[in-house]
Formats: C-alpha cells, sequence, structure tokens
C-alpha cells in the first residue's frame, strides 16, 4: 500500500498541474476569441459606414446629374413626394440666382384642388432629391411640416429683391430646423 500512495499522489499532482495549464489554455483561448470578434463587430461597423458613406455619394451623384444636367422643363411639373412616398405636390418654377446662374429654389405647389386655392413653397434646391429610379423628388419632410413652412399664394409672389432677400433668411431657417 505504502507504494501506492505516491503513485495516487504523483497522478493527483498531475492531474491538477494538467487542469491548470488546461484552465489557463481555455482563458488564452476565451480571450483571443473574445478579441477576434471584437475586431469582427469593428469590420463590420467600418462596412456599414463605407456601404452608407458609397450609398450617400451615389445618390448625391444621381442628384448632381439631374440637378446640373436637366432641362427647367423637364423639371417643371414633376411630383415631389416626401420620404414615405407620399405626395407634397408639383414643381411649378424653379428659382435662379441672377448673380450666379445657380439654382436656388424650387416653388413647389401643395394643397388646393385643380390648382384652386393651392399653396407656393420656395423649396431649397439643395433639400430636394432626385429619385432616378423613381421619376420625381423627394423631399424629407411630412405633410404637417411642410405646411408649416413659409409660402405665398401664387397671386403675391415676392416680386423685389428685398423681398427675397427676407424671404430667404425665413425660409434658410425653417428648412435648416427641419432637415437633416
Amino acid at each position: 500500500m505504502k507504494a501506492f500512495i505516491p503513485i495516487v499522489a504523483v497522478a493527483v499532482l498531475s492531474t491538477l498541474l494538467v487542469d491548470t495549464v488546461y484552465a489557463d489554455n481555455v482563458q488564452e483561448k476565451r480571450q483571443e476569441v473574445l478579441e477576434k470578434q471584437q475586431e469582427v463587430k469593428e469590420k463590420q461597423q467600418e462596412l456599414k459606414q463605407e456601404t452608407l458613406k458609397a450609398s450617400a455619394e451615389q445618390m448625391n451623384e444621381a442628384n448632381k446629374t439631374m440637378q446640373q444636367m436637366s432641362r427647367a422643363s423637364k423639371i417643371i411639373g414633376t411630383k415631389v413626394k416626401n420620404l414615405n412616398g407620399d405626395r407634397l405636390g408639383d414643381i411649378k418654377e424653379l428659382v435662379v440666382d441672377p448673380n450666379n446662374g445657380q439654382v436656388v429654389y424650387a416653388v413647389v405647389s401643395y394643397g388646393g384642388i385643380l390648382g384652386m386655392g393651392d399653396k407656393l413653397f420656395a423649396v431649397p434646391w439643395k433639400a430636394l432629391h432626385w429619385a432616378s429610379d423613381k421619376d420625381y423628388y423627394t423631399l424629407d419632410l411630412d405633410k404637417d411640416t411642410l405646411k408649416k413652412a413659409p409660402g405665398f399664394d401664387k397671386e403675391h409672389w415676392p416680386d423685389s429683391s428685398s423681398q427675397w432677400d427676407q424671404w430667404r433668411e425665413e425660409i434658410e431657417q425653417f428648412y435648416h430646423r427641419v432637415t437633416p
């Protein structure tokens, strides 16, 4: 029996030693797995950002193409919808800055029946986005918000430089607050 005790002691000590080494190895592997998971999450986040950036760039390019290379006659009459697809109105006119020749506003008609009683809104051109696959412009506003926008009726356009300057300030403040 005395010869058996050292063998049992060596076996027990070996088991404890192997268990300790094994536990350390498991901890190391667990840490490696956690680090790899973190790397994967970071890569996924990077890919998501790159995809969003590419999508935004693609949309901006489509927007620039439509906005830079379209005849006014093709733009006037085009529908404007919000991001939910609700129709907000039609583009009735384009307002051009005479100093640089750039389109500053699209005048959107909303409400009314058969052109009677509708209200006109000078929407900043940069707030409209061309939905090339749908053939309409989108505006990131709901109908209720659009109703609160500065507007005018077709008989009372701002027709002087000072009136447009006053409108410009009011319009820019409104759309800066409500559009992303």
